[in-house]
């Protein structure tokens, strides 16, 4: 290659990583793995180097994304600088010999501790107080999100024990798979995009402007290193990390200091073990030299500190080939494209179907039948296709046209306007009855023990049920003919229908599958309206006042009561004699009125449920999350991270036994 021919790559090399550097840090929806940007990279300054072709605004001499204009800057004191890395043993090898060779012994040792795959943040302590959380930014600036990181449980606003006047503390922000799965389950329910991962689930919704909306998102945080203005200069690694747990900042488990590299290959091949096994997401493991004052002896470059490296173990992908697209319609008539694939094995499982989130995805990556496609496990719950491997060839099939009718039913798809999901809004479309029997039945609706899925199934499939108000009119004697059902099951069935109708109010209102209440709006609800009646004449303005209702909750509800089709299954429900108004409990005292309880880790003798109805019972109301307006926390055996969030903002604690004695509560009476 002429130094003409390098020229044009490392343009072309450039505008391709700048682009990825912006749709990774800005907008959070990456289109290339970490490894192909990691060797395009190393690509580029190899090239640099070679042809003196390096520039400052390159990506080479980047650390991450930039500043975002919709946050304050602020500086930080020391760079928060990348890490370099590899997927290499020799590499890390090679690595312990530069070290060796700077330092002229080997009189340190190293720490090895996981490569959290989220989004790193740092946070100022002064006087013990949370006074200031940043993005990493471009290394040198980043953006002031402290509203919004002052919402994530897991981030104290105040220290523990013994501490320096000023504390820095440098962490990752992450959401554990399932936590992120179940919230990308109903961004796509609701017509949303989809998140690609849980890091850039995590580091778009803490670039969010209302910390409110940040507070819903299930963020975590680990601390993994202090910075302090008078740094004793014996300081290990180690003895942060110990430091870090006294201060009552959140801590990982895993760290391990090893005298040799050998050692480190050791127990990276642990990690690549135990990291499924993990909750949360990680992509590798770092190495640091333990001694904090050989530090500045290693040094760093522009982009890298000398004294540790990345080792990213690589993705778990694998290729096959996209047989067909098939669409599913979810309860609320959700169009949802999967890819039905040739069978490969992927992580350890082997994955026949994939997610395709939405069409805008499918056109985005040019997703065509016949393809061979890269399928990952996202979160590795979710497999989802990645990109296509063969788009260059000849014999492609057309793109893929997204129907305009309903696959289920022929009704005439629609998109609401901001969302990117087409809908199926036929109240009689049969895959969405399945779902919203099943939802109306289920645990925490309506509680209707034997109607399961493959039961519902059977009704419908048999035309004895078409909608949930249908449940009521059922006899023993046409459920008897069904697969496995028998004269005892059958009326056990109807036992169960029987007793639905004695739930209270709120519950029903959540079976009812109102699009965007869930089960704490609907007990929202029911205690500001009381009725459902008022519900269904209620005004925008009149919803809009409940404190937990905003205008996309309340545009809902008017439109659900506003359909003939379900005005009619809710006339059919209260004919059948289920309860659509609230109870009016008599008060067991007033000891909490206006106070706010907050539960956590398992009681010995109360239910969840149980302790929820005596709080209210006294006046009081529960709270899923600690804050300064939490007035009381009623903890239990294995209390987490918000029995530690309430001893540090001195909120009074209870357990069972105090909070039964204050209320005047006999359980066994």
């Amino acid at each position: 290659m002429n130094k003409q021919e390098a020229i044009k790559r490392v343009d072309e090399l450039r505008s391709i990583l700048n682009k990825a550097n912006e749709a990774y840090y800005q907008d959070a929806k990456p289109f290339m793995s970490d490894k192909e940007f990691d060797e395009s990279l190393k690509e580029l300054e190899a090239l640099e180097q070679k042809f003196d072709l390096t520039s400052p605004d390159s990506p080479t001499q980047r650390v991450g994304g930039e500043t975002s204009s919709q946050f304050e800057t602020v500086a930080h004191p020391i760079p928060m600088l990348s890490l370099d890395n590899t997927y290499n043993e020799q590499e890390l090898k090679d690595f312990d010999g530069r070290v060796q060779k700077i330092l002229g012994h080997t009189d340190y040792n190293y720490l090895v501790e996981l490569k959290f795959d989220g989004a790193s943040i740092r946070l100022r302590y002064e006087n013990g107080e949370f006074v200031l959380g940043a993005t990493r930014g471009n290394g040198e600036k980043g953006d002031d999100i402290t509203k919004n990181l002052k919402t994530v449980q897991d981030i104290p606003l105040t220290l523990k024990g013994s501490f320096p006047a000023v504390v820095e503390v440098r962490g990752e922000a992450y959401m554990e798979r399932e936590a992120f799965a179940r919230m990308n389950e109903r961004r796509e329910e609701e017509g949303l995009n989809v998140f690609a991962n849980p890091r850039n689930s995590t580091a778009g919704s803490l670039k969010m402007q209302d910390p409110k909306a940040v507070a819903q998102r299930p963020i975590r945080f680990f601390a993994f290193d202090l910075i302090f203005d008078d740094e004793d200069p014996d300081i290990t690694q180690w003895k942060k990390n110990e430091l870090i747990q006294q201060f009552g900042l959140p801590f990982n488990e895993h760290p391990t200091v090893c005298d040799t590299i050998d050692d480190v290959l050791e127990v990276i091949h642990k990690f690549d073990t135990l990291r499924h096994e993990l909750p949360y997401e990680t992509d590798g493991v770092v190495i640091k030299i333990n001694q904090a004052n050989l530090r500045d002896q290693l040094g760093s470059t522009s982009k890298f500190p000398r004294w540790a490296i990345a080792y990213k173990f690589e993705a778990e992908q694998a290729q096959t080939k996209l047989n067909d697209i098939s669409l599913q319609v979810g309860r609320l008539g959700t169009i949802t494209p999967v890819a039905e694939l040739e069978p490969v094995l992927l992580a350890g499982t082997t994955v026949k179907r994939a997610s395709l989130h939405n069409e805008e995805e499918i056109q985005r990556k040019d997703i065509r039948v016949g393809d061979t496609v890269l399928v990952e496990k996202a979160g590795e719950i979710i497999p989802q296709v990645i990109s296509v491997v063969d788009a260059d060839r000849a014999d492609r099939n057309a793109p893929f046209s997204f129907p305009e009718q309903c696959p289920a039913c022929n009704a005439k798809l629609i998109k609401y306007e901001g969302e990117v999901a087409w809908r199926c809004i036929n109240p009689e479309c049969p895959p969405q009855v399945r779902i919203k029997i099943e939802h109306f039945a289920s645990r925490d609706a309506l509680d209707i023990e034997g109607l399961g899925e493959s039961v519902v199934d059977q009704l419908v499939s048999e035309g004895l049920i078409s909608n949930y108000a249908d449940l009521f009119d059922l006899r023993v004697e046409q459920i008897i003919p069904l697969e496995r059902m028998a004269e005892k099951s059958s009326q056990n069935l109807i036992s169960a229908i029987e007793s639905a109708k004695e739930q209270p109010f709120e519950r029903v209102l959540y079976a009812l599958g109102i699009r965007f209440v869930g089960k704490t709006v609907a007990k929202d609800l029911a205690k500001a309206f009381k009725s459902i009646k008022q519900l269904q004449t209620a005004s925008e303005d009149e919803l809009l006042a409940v404190d937990s209702i905003g205008p996309r909750i309340a545009e809902s509800v008017i439109q659900f009561f506003r359909s003939e089709f379900n005005q009619k299954i809710v006339d059919r429900l209260k004919v059948a004699g289920l309860q659509f108004e609230m109870e009016e409990q008599e008060m067991a005292s007033s000891k909490l009125e206006g106070k706010t309880v907050v539960l956590t880790g398992s009681l010995p003798s109360l239910s969840r449920k149980q302790a929820s109805e005596i709080i209210e019972k006294h006046g009081g109301k529960t709270s899923s999350s600690v804050s300064k307006k939490t007035d009381f926390v009623l903890a239990g055996e294995s209390a987490g991270s918000k029995l530690t969030k309430a001893q540090d903002l001195g909120i009074t604690i209870w357990d069972e036994d105090q909070f039964l004695t204050y209320l005047g509560e006999d359980i066994n009476s």
